[in-house]
């Protein structure tokens, strides 16, 4: 991950901040609204950088602080997509065509970021689906009958993690997936007191 143990800690501060402030608002969706620009941004700002599409170039403290060989795996994920936008080149097989993997610092045939990796393996179609899953995600959130608390804090971690997986492999691991699927799935749930039909 970019940063490692600093860019936890400020993800992780992030969403104290909002879990603190989530109290306040009475009404979710602009809160939710606001998830989804931040993880927009992040998905664009990854994308530029793949592309060299950012304007006057990538500063270069950020750019030492992302790693040339980060930069190049995403540089690679976003030449292959342009072979194919339309199914990209198949599961799996971001190793056998980046240059990068090759080298010495990259063991891993990853392109350390979860847009990317779908460009790569199954084109836009495969990002378009990552982010239909991350705004139904939201949407189920805005509808959930939990407390509008509850309900942000869920979003500002979900949205940080979101963040996380377009500049790492945040998403390559299982514990991480089934703990955010748990999490939205407490986020959403309807208690079983509420439900007319459950049985007393």
């Amino acid at each position: 991950m970019v940063g490692g143990s600093t860019v936890g800690s400020v993800a992780s501060g992030a969403v104290l901040v909002c879990s603190l402030i989530a109290a306040r608002p009475r009404r979710r969706l602009p809160a939710l609204a606001a998830c989804a620009l931040i993880a927009t941004v992040a998905v664009g700002g990854t994308w530029a950088v793949a592309k060299g599409a950012v304007p006057g170039g990538l500063p270069p403290a950020l750019r030492a602080h992302l790693t040339e060989h980060r930069i190049r795996l995403w540089q690679d994920a976003a030449r292959i997509e342009d072979t194919d936008p339309l199914r990209g080149a198949g599961p799996d097989r971001f190793g056998e065509l980046s240059p990068a993997v090759a080298q010495p610092l990259g063991p891993e045939a990853k392109p350390h970021s979860a847009p990317l990796q779908q460009a790569a393996g199954q084109g836009l179609p495969g990002v378009a689906l990552l982010g239909a899953a991350f705004g139904w995600m939201l949407h189920a959130l805005w509808r959930s009958p939990r407390p509008t608390p509850v309900v942000l804090t869920a979003a500002a971690t979900l949205t940080a993690l979101a963040v996380e997986s377009c500049l790492g492999n945040a998403l390559s691991f299982s514990q991480i997936t089934a703990g955010a699927g748990l999490l939205a799935g407490l986020a959403t749930a309807r208690r079983l007191d509420d439900d007319p039909g459950a049985v007393p």
